[in-house]
């Protein structure tokens, strides 16, 4: 029998006024394992995440935390819990690495502070007030703060947001370190390569409900499709190359502008209708420059359920 939910969401519901941000939710995060969630903005996903923290009340459904009531049983959880918000709620006045040391005297066996500020960088700023820091900088404190106490949940809303490529690394290696060690982790993300790399399990949201779950290769596996990424000297109509595409092999086919005069065509991708597309461009006086075949990515499959539309 597998093991209980260590974030357990039954029937969510969060109103604004007339506007349901967060609209009958289940979720499961199971437990010692990365869960990402994700969803384009407004899609309710720091809402959600705010009412497992107890920071909101909901207006519907239940949340238990490692089987504990966030607000009830808030005393209890509170050592067990570990969060990063998007904003970091950290002191603006006092110095980063007082911050941390301050944070790790509420925990009964804290991390090593020193060790922890090294290997996320907070020694080199750790003098610095946190009103001066940069973005990134705050967001390794914050996730500095939100793990120092060894918590067997860990919440991270948007944890590498701001942060350069060798903070983001940094980040990437100590949550796989924490899963390695037992702790259950869930994050938000707007970065579908980091969703890919870390997640075991995803979740994608839009207008307060989950809309798609699964791992990541189960995401982006669909059977017998392939992507073609195509890259021409001008614009191209992806409806005529669909049409097109449709007329030769009768199929579920999609052609979507990425940027520039880059596209992708999604679809039952075989020699033959490779050779059409190649066809048609000439047929229609377009050069192509590139074109190259691969898999769905994560990106592909949240685009395609949530809309390339901005929000």
């Amino acid at each position: 029998m597998p093991p209980p939910p260590a974030l357990e969401i039954r029937g969510l519901v969060k109103t604004y006024g007339e506007a349901t941000v967060v609209d009958h939710l289940d979720l499961d995060v199971a437990p010692g394992a990365v869960t990402a969630l994700l969803g384009p903005n407004g899609a309710g996903k720091t809402t959600t995440i705010e009412c497992c923290e107890g920071l909101r009340s909901p207006d519907g459904g239940s949340v238990r935390i490692l089987g504990l009531d966030p607000v009830r049983d808030a005393r209890e959880l509170r050592p067990r819990v570990g969060v990063m918000l998007q904003d970091g709620g950290l002191p603006g006045s006092a110095r980063a690495h007082d911050v941390l040391a301050h944070v790790s005297k509420m925990y009964a066996r804290p991390r090593d502070v020193a060790g922890l500020a090294e290997r996320l960088g907070i020694d080199t700023f750790a003098r610095t007030q946190v009103r001066r820091l940069s973005g990134g900088q705050r967001q390794r404190l914050a996730l500095a703060c939100a793990v120092v106490g060894r918590p067997d949940l860990v919440i991270l809303d948007e944890p590498s947001a701001g942060m350069d490529p060798q903070s983001r690394r940094a980040v990437w290696d100590l949550v796989r370190e924490l899963r390695a060690d037992g702790a259950t982790l869930l994050l938000t993300t707007h970065l579908m390569d980091e969703a890919a790399d870390l997640a075991d399990h995803v979740v994608v949201m839009d207008h307060g409900k989950v809309i798609a779950a699964g791992t990541p290769d189960e995401l982006t596996s669909v059977e017998g499709d392939s992507v073609v990424s195509i890259e021409a000297r001008g614009p191209l109509d992806p409806t005529s190359l669909r049409g097109y595409l449709h007329r030769l092999a009768p199929g579920d086919w999609a052609v979507h502008h990425v940027e520039g005069h880059r596209y992708t065509v999604t679809g039952a991708v075989n020699p033959r209708s490779l050779a059409a597309i190649g066809t048609w461009a000439a047929e229609h006086g377009v050069l192509l420059t590139s074109i190259s075949l691969g898999r769905r990515t994560l990106e592909d499959v949240f685009l395609d359920l949530t809309g390339r539309s901005l929000r």
